[in-house]
């Protein structure tokens, strides 16, 4: 009989949260009990999921007794405050902020990518940022065959990662454009900034705050997180976040120098076999990945691969990927898989 395990869902109101119960309904993850939790405001709440009906339950420390697994999903405060309560009450916390990528004793897992750094846990196991997943998903068979020298990357990413409000005002910005109306503007860059700009039929180069040498947030989570999760702490990495009117499905535009050379045909051999990676790859037939082809899909979609000729070894690549499912959801529950797969 198959060992089922009591799970619970932090912020399970939240795009993420509200995503990550359906992932693990969807995946079959062996669930004894389900228990939802969020905030006082949103508590007693219900959720159908699976043809059941959760109530939602506010999020108290006492709330993990018994669980066995806690996905959190409710922002970096939250995570702060009780991730460490669930591990103290004997649960294993994968956490989707960003309060503990960085600390040296917390593993930051990519299943694809650095399995067995998860199994050296200490009660918490953090879920790298939505845009790292799929780009270091492409990087690591790459680096493995020909050696990674350096790293550009340029994001065009969704509005979804910036949550429901945001894609809520994105959707009465494009009703209030077009009905010639006054433009809403309170999420983009970030909800409090100096200044808030419209992004319907825009683009804006900035996620998150900045931050040292002009880098914003986003750019330095993806240089660090990157070299972690590969462990290369000296990759020379460098990004550039941009904010565009999409509602789902991250893209990155890779830049990538090698030690080696390698081909457009070999990279996309290598990575055509690669766990969780899908090619689409066919310029004569105008085929390449988009966001749509993305939605709600878990796998990291990779094309327009071709050689960078300015370089000695380079390939460019373009990166896709749905960041509400495997940038946030669908990985953390695949870590939990792996631990229980090793037991």
């Amino acid at each position: 009989m198959t060992k089922k395990y009591n799970v619970a869902v932090v912020g399970a109101t939240g795009m993420v949260g509200q995503k990550m119960i359906e992932v693990l309904l969807e995946r079959n993850f062996p669930i004894s009990e389900l228990k939802l939790l969020a905030s006082s405001r949103s508590a007693d709440s219900e959720i159908e999921a699976g043809g059941k009906i959760y109530v939602v339950e506010e999020l108290v420390a006492e709330s993990f007794e018994g669980v066995d697994f806690a996905f959190f999903s409710a922002g970096e405060s939250i995570s702060k405050d009780f991730a460490k309560e669930a591990v103290a009450r004997g649960a294993v916390v994968i956490d989707n902020s960003n309060a503990f990528r960085m600390d040296d004793q917390i593993p930051l897992v990519v299943p694809e990518v650095n399995p067995d750094s998860a199994f050296v846990h200490k009660g918490i196991i953090a879920n790298p940022n939505c845009s790292t997943i799929q780009m270091v998903v492409a990087l690591q068979p790459l680096q493995k065959a020909a050696g990674i020298k350096r790293v550009v990357a340029a994001t065009y990413q969704a509005v979804s990662g910036a949550g429901k409000e945001a894609v809520d005002e994105l959707y009465a910005q494009c009703r209030a454009v077009l009905d010639n109306s006054p433009v809403p503007t309170e999420r983009i860059p970030h909800k409090g900034a100096l200044k808030n700009y419209q992004l319907a039929f825009n683009c804006v180069p900035q996620i998150d705050i900045f931050v040292e040498g002009g880098y914003c947030k986003e750019e330095m989570k993806m240089i660090r997180e990157t070299r972690k999760i590969m462990e290369l702490p000296h990759l020379p990495v460098t990004a550039t976040t941009v904010r565009l009117p999409v509602v789902k499905g991250h893209s990155i535009a890779l830049n990538v120098e090698f030690d080696k050379p390698l081909s457009a045909d070999e990279a996309r051999d290598i990575l055509g076999k690669a766990p969780g990676i899908k090619i689409i790859d066919d310029p004569k037939q105008l085929a390449y990945p988009m966001p749509i082809d993305a939605d709600d899909n878990d796998a990291v979609f990779v094309g327009r691969i071709r050689t960078d000729h300015s370089i000695a070894h380079g390939l460019n690549l373009w990166v896709v990927s749905d960041n509400i499912r495997k940038g946030a959801a669908t990985n953390s529950i695949q870590i939990a898989e792996l631990l229980i797969k090793n037991n």
